[in-house]
């Protein structure tokens, strides 16, 4: 399938700011005319009627909150977490009226191959942007661990079965200020059909190939391809949900568990998670403002069908040079129907774009305090664009800059890219360690062996970050923002 794909990429600071200006004009002349001077507020209607969906674990915690806050505008909204492949195929059979994904239909997984709904017409919205991550229980002399780095080799050895023991050398080489428990290592993954599987093994399959192409002739998956469904070995646990994984590794019993799972579960469990190494030789976790630096190479599919219009390519941010990047940033999505079909009719649209409306303005506002990212500017529109297409749906033209989103800015750039600080230089590859702790462990810090000591506090201030998703707005077929290239993708 071919579509046309925009993307920001700038490893010099000067050039990316050039762009981001460019951009801001784009984004003017693109939506300026359609755009009023209201707030897209949202009032309690008495024609709402309950609505339900179904699907991604790793965005659930968002959701979550947005459709408890919307309790007070008299909606309904019903929520399954039940992982991203029960959700396309709820979704698909008409069970459910609106479904979240990690990943679009029609990604091959394996030799199955997940077609989008024959007879139920639909749009993706941008919903949640964040980190996967590698949440863990370990302890040394009693004293839990919080600063525990990993590299990508590392990360892989362990989840296909490589590297088994804690005081494997590989992880001694991550973190040369920690002497590390000799007991085994034991992989917690998804039982259940995982979107964040999927983005994971995607991740793998793109930068740790011969890893991943041992370990599928090892547990005989052919052909080897990135999945939804971890193919389990012995030794490794299988969990359902992110739920599931977190709670799994949390147990006082589960010392050596280290299982993946969306930054917001490590915080909401209080356990720390893994720093993972990127291009440039820092070890980061996935910050609101590392995150928003990371997708700012994300390639976002510009081509009209709907089929794959505004789904994402993460291949630019695994290889971002950028040393705030998190390499396994992504977005997830709603998907949204566009007829009234299998028992969805107008009065549910119109509580269904009410919905949309505030996780896409006042929602936004509130996601990186629960463990996300807030959506860039572009994607904020596109959505609101996406919103309209939705039988019975009132989205009325809008101001968004009065929706207090932390990333936006009077120009187009992503303010709270352009904000985030470095790393500190105990982050970078080498002798050193930070103490700091992570994810929900944050303020306990770990000590280090004498000579690798870093306090891991903030860095300095980030050279300067271009504007939204790495993409330009609109809608249009081969829509492109000011500095990037449209490619071409199969």
């Amino acid at each position: 399938m071919t579509g046309h794909h925009t993307t920001i990429r700038s490893r010099r600071p000067r050039s990316r700011w050039r762009r981001i200006a460019a951009l801001g004009t784009v984004l003017a002349a693109l939506f300026g005319s359609s755009v009023a001077a209201a707030l897209p507020a949202v009032a309690a209607n008495p024609s709402y009627v309950p609505i339900s969906g179904s699907g991604s674990t790793w965005s659930f915690n968002a959701i979550d909150a947005w459709r408890k806050n919307v309790v007070q505008y008299a909606m309904t909204i019903n929520y399954a977490q039940q992982g991203s492949t029960a959700g396309r195929n709820a979704f698909k059979s008409g069970t459910v009226d609106w479904a979240a994904s990690d990943i679009p239909y029609g990604v091959q997984d394996g030799t199955n191959y997940d077609p989008p709904p024959d007879t139920r017409p639909f749009v993706y919205m941008p919903d949640t942007a964040g980190g996967t991550t590698f949440m863990y229980n370990l302890a040394i002399a009693g004293h839990r661990v919080t600063n525990l780095r990993l590299s990508g080799s590392t990360i892989a050895g362990i989840f296909t079965g490589t590297i088994t023991n804690w005081s494997d050398q590989a992880i001694k080489q991550d973190n040369p200020g920690l002497t590390l428990p000799a007991i085994q290592i034991v992989p917690v993954v998804r039982s259940d059909g995982s979107g964040a599987t999927a983005q994971f093994t995607q991740w793998l399959v793109a930068t740790q190939g011969p890893l991943w192409n041992a370990y599928c002739a090892k547990v005989q998956r052919n052909p080897c391809t990135q999945t939804s469904a971890y193919p389990v070995s012995p030794g490794m646990v299988g969990q359902s949900g992110d739920l599931g994984v977190s709670g799994y590794v949390a147990q006082t019993g589960a010392a050596g568990a280290i299982g993946y799972v969306e930054y917001s579960y490590a915080l909401n469990a209080g356990f720390p998670v893994a720093k993972v190494l990127n291009k440039a030789g820092y070890y980061t976790e996935p910050t609101p403002g590392h995150v928003a630096v990371s997708l700012l190479d994300a390639q976002i599919n510009m081509n009209p069908d709907p089929k794959v219009y505004l789904t994402q390519n993460l291949s630019g941010v695994y290889t971002d040079p950028d040393a705030r990047t998190y390499p396994l940033s992504s977005y997830s999505y709603m998907i949204l129907p566009t007829t009234s079909v299998d028992k969805f009719n107008a009065v549910k649209g119109l509580t269904l774009g009410d919905f949309g409306k505030y996780l896409l303005c006042q929602g936004q506002n509130q996601v990186d305090q629960l463990g996300y990212s807030a959506l860039p500017i572009n994607l904020v529109q596109a959505g609101f664009s996406q919103l309209r297409k939705i039988p019975g749906a009132n989205i009325s033209n809008i101001n968004i800059q009065s929706c207090n989103n932390p990333t936006f800015s009077t120009n187009g750039t992503n303010t709270l890219a352009v904000n985030d600080p470095l790393p500190a230089a105990c982050d970078k590859a080498g002798p050193t360690q930070c103490t700091a702790g992570t994810g929900g462990a944050h303020g306990t810090s770990t000590p280090v062996n004498p000579g690798a000591g870093g306090s891991g506090g903030a860095g300095a201030g980030g050279a300067g970050a271009g504007a939204g998703a790495g993409t330009g707005a609109g809608a249009g077929a081969g829509a492109t923002s000011a500095g990037a290239a449209a490619s071409q993708a199969n």
